[in-house]
């Protein structure tokens, strides 16, 4: 496996300011594991297919088309693809250059600023949050795959014993038989999502006991998720040739089905319908910048540790540019596979489409999608949208990059990440609890929502204002090469110092102007309303991420001497490579150069190089190069610096 970079010899510059690094040698896994070294993506096009994977899901095939309808149809698309171009292919790349630049994900990329070090800490706890939650997804989808191994769907009827006297398949017919009105009943679908599936409480002060068969099934799924990363990239590269593109398999199947259905047509014209009108509400715009971050996975700390996987000349901008491409034609092409079916439900239930639009939970609706199908197992066609576990190699990477030397041997980064999965797996036995569909929506509403447009804000200031934005358009150009696209990185340059800065604070803003309490929307136009203890415990969660931002910037600066000495050390890289380097930073004093004269170590005068392996074996560095093993005892992290 290419895993990791050649040796570089600091004594001799790289040829023609190219790395070194670049060349991968190729050992097996034993060798490598031994030597501690980092793994590149075996091909390049892993790494694109990781970011569909990983990003590409619910978020595509039901919020989209969800928001399309509810904000003008087809007027929708206006404000969301200008919020792509001015938004989200901008920050998707500089996520992704930040880690292919610096090698290294979660807290090490952010070395190139150490001041805004705890970016990498909160897209870390972001991310842990989003993981266990989302988990809890794939859990029900489960559910739905081992229910659905029977002759008859047991969502298809009304003659279960979680089904109630409101249960009814045909809304008009007993309707005219009771005398009731077509709104007290609901369909077989609902019921075993609430009572089977959920056996859902009163509230978030009933938790109630854990539904065992739902434990089993998250349990099932973390050890799905740890089977498919813990050799690492290598394994979870190739899963993705089967997570990534099984999806639109099963949206293809789906949609030809869908649209043989009565009704199918009333639902894609409720979906397209254009009101211009719509684009003068706040809403709008929100939803659609949201719906970018959404769906993109900007502000999580993925990327950068996906990026930091790409060999140094990797041409992650076309990436970005085909990433884009997918994700927007993704969404756009879900909506008729859902609109479709939600037309069908409409024609089949007596009522309008919007009804059953806002009816029900994402899953439910997909799952219903899929009885349509011959021999259908829904569970299975949901669990190829939900196997996201790029989210945890995150995670995991934040940590391990960290302390390469602790757990880079052996068998230890397998056995963190075994126990990685054993906390996500607890925290999400919570959401498996009578109550916990009530504990899955704090997690879903205040964890990963607006906080990260404020990450996102910080991690383009921090680069465009403070790194500089010259000197990254010059380490970009270094890492894009001669590729025509860098024909378009001007206008990236504005838009990370203008365009992006000024959406992710006018969308966080109008957010929180138009900020209402979490409420939970059942059937039948039952909503729970959270209590104060409730909401307070969410807003309690998405702080948490953020806080640490300020806290790491105030310690490292009192650590190291809270002078302005110091401070100006903290806005330059922390330390890199000759290969990283433009001509005019080979001499600018860094952090590093303050604790090597505090420890005793040689001085780094003007004309004079700073490397050498007793001052490389002296420190505990914040960066550790690409190949830590070779050129001195640089990997020995024991603390964020």
């Amino acid at each position: 496996m290419s895993s990791h970079a050649a040796p570089v010899n600091f004594s001799d510059p790289p040829d023609h300011g190219l790395p070194q690094a670049q060349v991968l040698a190729s050992e097996d896994d034993d060798s490598t594991r031994e030597k501690g070294k980092r793994e590149t993506w075996s091909r390049a096009f892993d790494f694109l297919l990781a970011c569909i994977g990983f990003s590409v899901g619910l978020g595509n095939v039901w919020r989209f088309p969800y928001l399309c309808y509810k904000n003008g149809g087809g007027a929708f698309l206006i404000p969301y693809f200008l919020f792509v171009v001015v938004g989200g292919i901008p920050l998707f790349y500089l996520e992704v250059a930040v880690g292919q630049f610096m090698s290294r994900g979660g807290l090490q990329a952010w070395n190139i600023v150490p001041l805004f070090q705890g970016i990498g800490l909160a897209s870390c706890i972001i991310v842990f949050f989003l993981n266990c939650y989302y988990n809890v997804i794939l859990s029900w989808a489960f559910f739905y795959m081992f229910s659905s191994f029977n002759s008859e769907l047991p969502w298809e009827k009304c003659n279960h014993t979680w089904n109630s006297d409101n249960c009814s398949t045909d809304f008009a017919r007993d309707s005219n038989l009771t005398g009731r009105s077509e709104k007290t009943f609901l369909d077989p679908v609902t019921e075993f999502w609430e009572n089977k599936v959920l056996g859902i409480s009163d509230g978030l002060h009933d938790l109630g006991a854990v539904k065992w068969d739902l434990a089993l099934c998250l349990l099932f799924a973390w050890i799905v998720v740890y089977c498919c990363i813990c050799q690492g990239i290598k394994s979870s590269g190739k899963v993705m040739y089967v997570t990534a593109t099984s999806p639109y398999i099963f949206m293809l199947i789906l949609l030809i089905r869908n649209a043989t259905l009565d009704g199918a047509a009333d639902g894609v014209e409720f979906y397209l319908k254009t009101n211009l009108t719509k684009l003068k509400e706040t809403e709008v715009w929100v939803d659609a910048g949201t719906q970018i971050f959404f769906s993109s996975s900007i502000g999580l700390g993925t990327l950068t540790a996906l990026g930091s996987y790409n060999k140094f000349t990797h041409n992650s901008y076309r990436d970005s540019v085909l990433f884009a491409c997918v994700n927007s034609g993704t969404s756009f092409f879900a909506g008729f596979i859902v609109f479709t079916i939600l037309g069908f439900m409409a024609k089949q239930q007596g009522r309008t489409v919007a009804d059953v639009a806002e009816s029900g939970q994402c899953t439910l609706d997909i799952s219903t999608q899929c009885t349509k199908l011959p021999a259908a197992h829904p569970g299975l066609c949901l669990s190829c949208f939900l196997v996201q576990f790029v989210g945890v190699e995150g995670v995991v990477t934040t940590v391990v990059d960290q302390y390469p030397k602790l757990l880079r041997k052996g068998y230890r980064k397998e056995i963190f990440i075994a126990v990685c999965c054993c906390a996500m797996f607890l925290v999400g036995l919570t959401m498996v609890t009578n109550g916990g569909m009530y504990v899955f929506q704090i997690f879903d509403y205040y964890s990963g929502s607006r906080i990260i447009l404020l990450v996102a804000f910080i991690e383009l200031f921090a680069i465009s204002y403070v790194y500089g934005k010259s000197r990254f358009y010059d380490n970009v150009l270094m890492m894009v090469g001669l590729s025509v696209m860098r024909r378009t990185l001007p206008f990236m340059v504005i838009c990370w110092t203008v365009l992006s800065p000024i959406f992710c604070l006018t969308v966080f803003v109008l957010s929180a102007i138009d900020y209402t309490e979490l409420t939970y929307k059942r059937p039948n136009n039952r909503v729970y309303t959270y209590p104060d203890w409730g909401i307070a415990l969410g807003w309690s969660m998405a702080a948490f991420s953020v806080i640490w931002i300020p806290i790491i910037a105030v310690y490292k600066w009192a650590k190291h001497g809270a002078s302005m000495r110091v401070f100006r050390a903290l806005l330059v890289p922390y330390h890199l490579e000759p290969h990283q380097k433009r001509a005019q930073d080979q001499y600018e004093r860094t952090l590093f150069d303050l604790e090597q004269e505090k420890q005793g170590g040689p001085a780094s005068p003007l004309g004079v190089a700073r490397y050498s392996p007793k001052a490389e074996s002296a420190v505990n560095l914040g960066y550790t190069g690409p190949d830590e093993n070779n050129y001195g005892q640089t990997a020995a992290l024991h603390d964020t610096s």
